[in-house]
C-alpha cells in the first residue's frame, strides 16, 4: 500500500469515526447539561476550536453549510456561551464517547492512530485546515483512547479542509459540491430548492476532480507516517469496526 492508496482507504472510515459522537445520546445529554441543544453544541463546539471568531469566519470554514444555517449553529449559541469553552466541552464529550466505544482495542493500536494523526496534521500548511489546527491547539490527551479519537477527528477535519481548498481552487461552489454529495445532506446543511444547482456533466467532473486533488494532497501529508501505511489502515479499520460493536472501557 502506498500513501495514495492509504488516502483513499481512509476517506470513508475517518469521516464516519470522526463524526460518530456528534449526535450520540451521551453527547446530547452533555449538551443539555450546559444549556444547549445538540445541534448548537455541534456548531459552537466544532467551530469554537478557532476561538471566539465572527460568524463570517465560521461560514468560510463551514462553507458546505448555508449562511442561514450558521445563525442556529453558531451565532445564537455564541450569544449565550463562550465558543472556546464549548469546544473544550465538545472534546470532552468526544472522549466520553471513546470510553464507551473503544474499550476492546489495544493500547498500541490506539497510540498508532493518535500519534500518527498528529504527525500527519502537523505537516499541513498554516490555514489549510483551520479546524484540525484548532483541535491540535486545544488538546493533546494522554489516554490512548482519547488520543486515538482526537486523531480521527483531526484527520476528518484535515481532509475536510483540503477538500474545501480543492473545491475553491477549481471554481466549484461549495453549495454545489454539497448538493452532489446528496440531496438529504444538502437540505440538512440549510439549503433550499432555490439553491439547487443545475447538474451538468461539467459540474460532476469538477466534483470528481476535487476528490482526486484531495486524495493526492492527503497522500502527501500521510507520508509523514514513514511507510507504516498498512498498520495505520488496519488500526483505523479496527476503530471503525468498534463503532458497530462498542465495548466500554473497563469491561
Amino acid at each position: 500500500m502506498d500513501s495514495l492508496e492509504l488516502a483513499r482507504a481512509l476517506a470513508a472510515p475517518i469521516q464516519t469515526i470522526g463524526a460518530a459522537f456528534y449526535f450520540d445520546p451521551g453527547t446530547r445529554e452533555r449538551a443539555h447539561e450546559i444549556g444547549l441543544n445538540v445541534v448548537e453544541f455541534y456548531g459552537l463546539g466544532r467551530a469554537g476550536v478557532m476561538g471566539d471568531v465572527e460568524p463570517e469566519r465560521v461560514l468560510e470554514v463551514f462553507a458546505f453549510f448555508s449562511p442561514g444555517a450558521i445563525e442556529g449553529l453558531y451565532s445564537a449559541p455564541r450569544a449565550r456561551r463562550s465558543p472556546l469553552a464549548t469546544a473544550r466541552d465538545h472534546v470532552e464529550a468526544a472522549y466520553a464517547f471513546a470510553d464507551r466505544t473503544f474499550g476492546a482495542l489495544r493500547g498500541e493500536l490506539l497510540e498508532l492512530v493518535g500519534a500518527g494523526a498528529r504527525r500527519v496534521a502537523e505537516g499541513a500548511r498554516a490555514g489549510e485546515a483551520p479546524l484540525a489546527e484548532g483541535y491540535l491547539a486545544i488538546a493533546d490527551p494522554i489516554d490512548p483512547r482519547h488520543r486515538a479519537y482526537l486523531g480521527a477527528m483531526v484527520l476528518r477535519e484535515l481532509r475536510g479542509g483540503v477538500y474545501l481548498g480543492a473545491v475553491r481552487a477549481l471554481g466549484l461552489a461549495p453549495s454545489a459540491a454539497s448538493y452532489l454529495e446528496g440531496a438529504d445532506l444538502f437540505a440538512l446543511h440549510g439549503f433550499g430548492e432555490d439553491d439547487v444547482p443545475e447538474v451538468t456533466d461539467a459540474l460532476r467532473a469538477m466534483k470528481a476532480a476535487a476528490e482526486v486533488r484531495t486524495d493526492e494532497r492527503m497522500a502527501e501529508l500521510l507520508r509523514a507516517l514513514d511507510g507504516s501505511f498498512e498498520e495505520f489502515a488496519a488500526a483505523v479499520g479496527a476503530m471503525r469496526d468498534a463503532l458497530d460493536s462498542p465495548v466500554a472501557a473497563g469491561r
